[in-house]
């Protein structure tokens, strides 16, 4: 479709999204927003595939409905063509299943289509920082899945008061600024407590984590 690049130094964003109205709805927001760059809106997984590999955004807002290929099978091949980049998946139910499905093709969360556009914008600095935006639900969804796999101790008995606290607003799906509101910390603090959980329950993820948590 097309690209778009003016903030050079700015996080940039490219938006998969076959409705126009909401594309260019996502694309004036990010727009709008001084640390984000929009380096391009395309209305199918095939026009992503070909062009988003060039343009190498930090952040994908990713359709789950999309014509031909659909957006889980276009977040697999991304993810295989970019390692490193970002993905939330973007829908307008709750459909856990479909949602993670996604996550297990590499996506980082999911969005509401109806999601605030604050919140929307904040997810996007958020799941690049770390983040992973995700419904409880589908945080239940990852635990059945990895109830199947052999597991150890859980190392929960190892974290700080303050670190349960932590993981506990990770389970009920929080940004990393909203924990820090809420628990009257810095964001840098909440990273740092992060990592000590990580650390300690011997996971990569914050998806990991919250499995862990949520499984005792």
């Amino acid at each position: 479709m097309t690209a778009r690049s003016d903030k050079s130094a700015a996080l940039g964003v490219s938006i998969v999204e076959d409705d126009e109205d909401i594309r260019s709805n996502l694309a004036h927001l990010i727009s709008r927003a001084g640390d984000l760059r929009l380096v391009g809106e395309y209305d199918s997984a095939e026009n992503a595939l070909a062009q988003i590999p060039a343009a190498v955004p930090a952040v994908v807002l990713m359709d789950i409905n999309l014509p031909g290929m659909n957006g889980i099978e276009c977040v697999r091949r991304l993810k295989a063509a970019l390692p490193k980049v970002q993905i939330i998946m973007l829908t307008v139910y709750e459909d856990s299943d479909r949602i993670f499905q996604s996550l297990q093709a590499g996506a980082s969360g999911y969005l509401l289509k109806r999601t605030p556009g604050a919140k929307i914008l904040e997810s996007i600095r958020d799941v690049h920082a770390g983040g992973s935006p995700m419904n409880s639900h589908i945080a239940r969804r990852v635990v059945q899945f990895f109830n199947q796999i052999p597991r150890g101790g859980s190392g929960l008995e190892s974290l700080s008061d303050r670190e349960k606290e932590v993981l506990e607003q990770l389970s009920r799906g929080r940004l990393y600024k909203e924990i820090a509101d809420g628990l009257g910390i810095s964001l840098d603090t909440v990273r740092k407590h992060l990592q000590s959980v990580y650390q300690k329950l011997h996971v990569h993820s914050r998806t990991e984590a919250v499995v862990k948590y949520l499984q005792h």
